[in-house]
C-alpha cells in the first residue's frame, strides 16, 4: 500500500523524496517476507542498507553464482566460455573486414549500419537503464546477511553516592540556568517587556534560534546516555522530577526557538529552508518527550528509536506530497509590502529561483495588483517560469499533473484579467529592466585648416 502511495506522489510530483521513499517502500515489502512481525526500525536499517550494497553488485554475484555452479557440475565457467568466444570473435572481425574491403555489397551494408552514439544524451540513458534493471533485480532477489548488530546493551549496577549526587548537582544547575534564560523569553519575547534602550526587539528575537536548538539535543543526549531506564538513579523520586522539569524548560526553549524563527520571517519572508528548521525544531521536541517518557515508563532503546523513526517517516511522508515552494511563494505574496502586508518588500528573484510553484502566485498578484511597475516586474518573471513550463509539460519526459493543475489554475484566473505582456528590453533575475548608459557623441576634431590663421599665426 505504500509503495503505491508513494507511486502516486511521484506521478503528481516526482522528486529526489519522493524517489527515497518509493525505493525504502518497495524494499520493505521485498524483505517483509522474510522478516518476523515484530522487527525494530533498527534491524530494518541495517537490512536495508545492506540490500542496497548488495543490490549494486547483484549481477556480478549471480554471475559468479552461476560460474561456480557450472563449474562445480562439470560445465563450463564463465570465464572459459568468454576465452572461449575471443579467437571466434576476433577472427571473424578481420575476416569480415577483408571482405568488406573486397566486396562492395559487404561494404555499403556495413556503412549503413549505423550503431548509437556515445554522445552525454545517450550515456545518460544507457546508466539509467542500468540503475533501473539493478533496482528491478534487487527487489525481484533481495538480498540480506546474518547476524544483524544488535545495540549494545549496558548492564546497569548499582551506582556510586558520588555518580548520583553529581546527576543531581547537575540537574539543578541545568534548570536554575534553563530558567533564566525561559524567563528572559517569556518576559521579553512572549509577552512584550521593553528592553533595554540599546537593544531592539528584533536584535534580541533573530539571535538564539538554532543554538538554542542545539542546547536542547544536548540536553537529550544528556538525558539519554546517564539516566538509563531502570536504574537506581532513574528511580530516584528527586532525580525524577527534576528531569521531567528539565524536558519541560526544554520545551519551552524549543518554543523560543521556533517564536524567534517565526519573527524572522514575518520581518524577512518565507524560504523553504526555514520551514524546513521549523519542521525539524517540532521534531526534536518529539524527541524530548520520547527520550523522557521512555526514562519514565522503562521502556528500551529499541521503542524510542522506533517511536521517533516512525515520527520522522510521517513528516517526511507528508513534505513528499505538500508543495513547500507554492506554500513559500503564496506566503510571501501575501505578506509583501507592495501588497499592504506586514512583510518585508517582495523579493521577485527569489520567486524566480522558485519556478514552477511560484507560478500560481505570481497569475494572482499580476491580476490584482495595481502598481504598474510591479506589474510589469511581475509579468516577466511570471513570462519566464511560464514559457519553461509548458516547454517542459509539452514533452511527455517532463510532464506532471501537478504542473497541468497549476496551467489549468492560470487558465482559470486568466478569465478575470488577461496577462499583460512585460514591456521590451533586458531583464534583471528580479524583472527589473535593465538600463543601458546613453552613448556620448564625441566631439569632432578640428582640422588644422579649419583654425583662423590668426590662431596658427601668433603660435
Amino acid at each position: 500500500m505504500t509503495g503505491t502511495a508513494f507511486a502516486l506522489v511521484l506521478v503528481d510530483r516526482p522528486g529526489l523524496l519522493a524517489w527515497a521513499l518509493f525505493v525504502v517502500s518497495m524494499s520493505l515489502a521485498a524483505l517483509s517476507n522474510r522478516v518476523g512481525p515484530n522487527e525494530t526500525a533498527w534491524g530494518w536499517t541495517q537490512r536495508l542498507t545492506l540490500h542496497c550494497f548488495f543490490a549494486l553488485f547483484g549481477p556480478v554475484i549471480d554471475l559468479l553464482k552461476v560460474s561456480r555452479l557450472r563449474r562445480g557440475r562439470g560445465g563450463m565457467s564463465a570465464l572459459n566460455l568468454l576465452g572461449l568466444l575471443v579467437m571466434p570473435v576476433i577472427g571473424g572481425a578481420i575476416f569480415l573486414a577483408l571482405f568488406s574491403a573486397a566486396n562492395p555489397i559487404i561494404s555499403n551494408a556495413l556503412v549503413n549500419l549505423s550503431l548509437p552514439s556515445l554522445s552525454p544524451q545517450n550515456t545518460l540513458r544507457m546508466l539509467f537503464w542500468c540503475a533501473v534493471f539493478i533496482g528491478v533485480l534487487g527487489l525481484l532477489r533481495p538480498r540480506w546477511r546474518k547476524p544483524l548488530v544488535a545495540l549494545p546493551e549496558r548492564k546497569i549496577g548499582k551506582p556510586s553516592a558520588f555518580l548520583t549526587r553529581t546527576i543531581t548537582l547537575s540537574l539543578i544547575v541545568f534548570n536554575a540556568i534553563f530558567a533564566l534564560q525561559n524567563g528572559l523569553d517569556i518576559a521579553f519575547l512572549w509577552s512584550g517587556a521593553p528592553l533595554p534602550s540599546d537593544m531592539g526587539l528584533a536584535e534580541y528575537a533573530h539571535r538564539g534560534a538554532y543554538p538554542l536548538i542545539v542546547t536542547a539535543l544536548l540536553a537529550g543526549l544528556f538525558v539519554l546516555v546517564a539516566l538509563q531506564p531502570g536504574s537506581d538513579t532513574a528511580t530516584k523520586p528527586l532525580i525524577r522530577r527534576l528531569v521531567v522539569v528539565w524536558i519541560a524548560q526544554n520545551m519551552i526553549l524549543v518554543a523560543s526557538s521556533l517564536l524567534r524563527t517565526a519573527d524572522y520571517i514575518e520581518a524577512y519572508a518565507l524560504t523553504r529552508f526555514r520551514i524546513a528548521a521549523m519542521i525539524w525544531m517540532a521534531l526534536v521536541a518529539v524527541g524530548l518527550m520520547l527520550i523522557c517518557w521512555r526514562m519514565l515508563a522503562g521502556k528500551s532503546a529499541y521503542w524510542l528509536i522506533n517511536a521517533n523513526a516512525m515520527a520522522a517517516l510521517i513528516v517526511l511522508a507528508v513534505v513528499s506530497v505538500v508543495d513547500l515552494g507554492a506554500v513559500v511563494a503564496g506566503w510571501n505574496v501575501r505578506h509583501a509590502k507592495e501588497v499592504g502586508g506586514r512583510g518585508v518588500a517582495l523579493d521577485l528573484g527569489y520567486l524566480h529561483t522558485l519556478g514552477a510553484p511560484a507560478l500560481v502566485s505570481l497569475v494572482e498578484l499580476e491580476t490584482t495588483t495595481d502598481d504598474v511597475v510591479l506589474r510589469d516586474r511581475v509579468a516577466a518573471v511570471r513570462q519566464d517560469i511560464l514559457l519553461n513550463v509548458r516547454r517542459r509539460q509539452a514533452e511527455w519526459r517532463g510532464w506532471t499533473w501537478r504542473d497541468q493543475r497549476r496551467l489549468d489554475r492560470i487558465d482559470a484566473l486568466q478569465q478575470n484579467g488577461a496577462l499583460s505582456a512585460p514591456a521590451t528590453g533586458a531583464r534583471d533575475w528580479d524583472g527589473r529592466l535593465l538600463l543601458t548608459a546613453p552613448t556620448v557623441a564625441s566631439a569632432p576634431i578640428a582640422s588644422p585648416l579649419s583654425v583662423p590663421l590668426t590662431s596658427r599665426t601668433e603660435g
